[in-house]
């Protein structure tokens, strides 16, 4: 999900007396939304409530969380999660970055994203209403 969309939506709900803890990956994005409480994860983006199928990690990053809203003092409470994504920091290096993928890798998400988008398309025109139809 969007860090800003969550990061705008805490801060409303925190407008109508619901405390919040947003738990995410982009730093920069949370914070300048200026949100009262941030568990931040150094870890790519989509694994902000731990590692995939680690389920330790998992629990210790929702116990991070639920410590934080119970112990902010103030509001734009950063807290980093120790944990660590790996040993070293060559993700950050891997992550996305066109110049470390292979141009076969390239062309077939290119031509993976180009095929969603024509059956999005065929969708829209087949129902006639120009808005996309949510798939079966």
């Amino acid at each position: 999900m969007c860090h800003q969309t969550v990061s705008l939506t805490a801060r409303y709900l925190e407008a109508h007396g619901i405390p919040t803890v947003i738990m995410g990956c982009a730093k920069d994005i949370v914070e300048h939304a200026g949100v009262p409480r941030f568990l931040f994860s150094d870890f790519p983006l989509g694994n902000a409530a731990g590692k995939p199928h680690e389920p330790e990690s998992q629990r210790q990053t929702l116990a991070l969380a639920l410590d934080l809203l119970e112990s902010a003092t103030h509001a734009r409470t950063t807290l980093q999660n120790p944990q660590h994504w790996n040993d070293d920091a060559d993700w950050k290096l891997d992550y996305q970055n066109l110049d470390r993928i292979p141009a076969e890798e390239i062309a077939r998400r290119r031509a993976e994203f180009d095929e969603v988008k024509r059956v999005a398309k065929e969708r829209r025109e087949a129902d006639g209403s120009g808005k996309a139809v949510a798939a079966e």
